[in-house]
């Protein structure tokens, strides 16, 4: 067997527990066998054995230590190991690790009210901002401009207005049944609402439905179907909807012109819903019931699909919009028929008009929000944003609104008939006769300016046509001008009209109007001495060019 006693012992990894020095043997080598001690052997043996093993002199062994990293030191700690020890109330050095308390800061309530407020003022700027966009979205929707009335800007050029009636402000206003109603498009409601900027005045002139016209284009017809078959012709042409709408609008609007003898500067249409929600934005509206205008009738709701019971005593009453709206609808049971339901629809649109300017409603954004939302497409104006503002700023002085109709006695001015079977209303003069008419809506709205200098004319033939002053006189006085003389020439020998202006433009608004009208240039001097004007501000002297 091969002496391997020379050769240095590998040595085993030690390993402590608790302080004890773990056996160390050596590593036997391939074929070597380590004697097994046996309950035989002495007990020196056994201990001689352990001891020639084991090494209690290795210095190199752990001896129950084991060295371990140290953990880093939290930031928040290492502040408090290295900060400046502090001292006690007595001067002694305190070298504890417990951190001193912090000090309760003091709240700046002013810094926290001030960024509330500016965090609500923030919001409320977003929320405005929001609804002022919104907004101008909406009416330009609704106010698309086209219309246009000198007469809305202040201290107007005369030559800005092309004739009598344009120192008004004349609105056509429109209402038909829309959507859900049966023929949705006949314009059952139609008055004019006519405003005077200069003296802060406005009034309200009913058309009655079926007055008897003969619009271009079309043969005779009830003017509540003057819209309808204008618009029905225009998507026949494959007009867009929206035109269509405005081709209708815009023949209405010259067929009441031409009829009523004034010039109409915008239109609105309002349908059915569109009144009904507006009404009911503002909470409804309240009217002093006239005997006259008490009504029971039972009226089908189309929108609703079911009948609706209107009873309307006399008396302070209380509508909300659907009760204002078969309110204004009704007039089966009315003593005058549709006269008398004009007379409601006069009454309801300026409770609507008192309602709105006594809660500012364009004062408050979301009220003008509500507003729009509810007309959304039930109503269509060619205003311009900026004119319906003006007109806004002009409504809250007007505090006078006369309602006008064209059978009210003593102006019953129309009068019913029959053609070929059907219903209608006429003038009274004649079944194509409007000059009454006429003459009495331009002095009912007289213009605005002729009515502010209320120019004295004196009005001179000076021709051989009999009655020629006269028939002059009258047709001036329909415009609603101040004749206060009409005679005969010191001569009969003028060839063409004169106008003379005594007062040297001191009436321009009256010159302008009386220019336009004789096709003229006035002058400032009377052409015969002899002509005693007396306190005329203007002279009209007629030649035979007015024949």
């Amino acid at each position: 067997m091969e002496n391997n006693s020379n050769k240095s012992p590998q040595k085993r990894p030690t390993r402590s527990v608790d302080g004890f020095v773990a056996h160390s043997g050596r590593q036997l080598h391939h074929g070597q066998h380590q004697a097994v001690p046996n309950s035989a052997q002495h007990p020196t043996d056994r201990s001689q054995q352990f001891l020639s093993h084991s090494r209690l002199d290795n210095f190199k062994a752990t001896d129950g230590f084991h060295s371990v990293r140290q953990p880093v030191i939290e930031s928040s700690l290492r502040r408090h190991l290295d900060r400046q020890p502090r001292r006690d109330k007595n001067g002694k050095i305190d070298l504890s690790l417990t951190p001193a308390p912090k000090k309760k800061k003091k709240r700046n309530w002013k810094k926290i009210a001030l960024r509330s407020g500016i965090g609500v003022g923030l919001t409320a700027v977003l929320i405005v901002g929001f609804l002022f966009a919104k907004g101008i979205w909406k009416l330009h929707q609704v106010f698309h401009g086209g219309g246009g009335a000198a007469s809305l800007q202040p201290n107007v050029d005369p030559s800005k207005l092309k004739g009598e009636g344009d120192g008004r402000v004349n609105i056509l206003v429109l209402g038909i049944g829309g959507d859900g109603h049966q023929a949705p498009d006949l314009s059952d409601t139609m008055m004019i609402a006519s405003i005077d900027p200069v003296q802060k005045q406005a009034a309200l002139l009913s058309i009655p439905r079926d007055l008897w016209v003969k619009p271009d284009g079309f043969g005779f017809m009830k003017i509540n179907s003057v819209y309808a078959n204008n618009k029905y012709a225009a998507l026949y042409k494959k007009y867009s909807e929206k035109d269509a709408i405005e081709y209708g609008l815009s023949a209405v609007e010259k067929e009441v012109s031409k009829d009523m003898g004034i010039p109409i500067h915008y239109h609105v249409l309002i349908d059915a819903h569109g009144f009904e929600q507006a009404v009911n934005t503002v909470g409804g509206v309240d009217i002093n019931v006239d005997p006259q205008n008490t009504v029971h009738e039972v009226l089908w709701d189309d929108i609703r699909n079911k009948t609706y019971v209107l009873d309307v005593k006399a008396g302070q009453q209380h509508f909300d919009g659907q009760r204002a709206t078969f309110y204004a609808r009704s007039r089966e049971t009315s003593q005058r028929g549709d006269f008398d339901r004009t007379e409601r629809q006069r009454l309801l649109i300026i409770a609507l008009k008192n309602k709105v300017f006594s809660l500012g409603t364009f004062s408050n954004p979301l009220k003008v929000s509500q507003l729009l939302d509810n007309f959304g497409n039930h109503i269509s104006a060619n205003l311009t944003t900026n004119e319906m503002m003006r007109l806004y700023q002009l409504g809250k002085d007007i505090n006078n609104i006369s309602s006008i109709g064209l059978a009210d006695p003593p102006n019953n001015f129309v009068t019913t008939a029959n053609v070929d079977g059907l219903s209608i209303v006429r003038p009274r003069k004649g079944l194509t006769d409007f000059s009454e008419i006429q003459n009495y809506v331009r002095n009912a709205l007289k213009d605005s300016y002729l009515a502010q200098e209320n120019a004295k004319i004196m009005i001179l033939n000076g021709t051989t046509t009999v009655g020629l002053g006269t028939k002059k006189q009258d047709e001036l006085k329909s415009y609603g001008y101040n004749i206060t003389s009409v005679g005969n020439a010191p001569t009969q020998t003028y060839s063409k009209t004169i106008l003379v202006d005594l007062r040297s433009g001191q009436k321009k608004y009256t010159r302008h109007y009386l220019e336009q009208r004789l096709n003229l240039t006035a002058v400032n001097s009377l052409p015969d001495n002899s002509i005693i004007p007396g306190d005329a501000d203007f002279v009209i002297i007629l030649g035979s060019d007015q024949t």
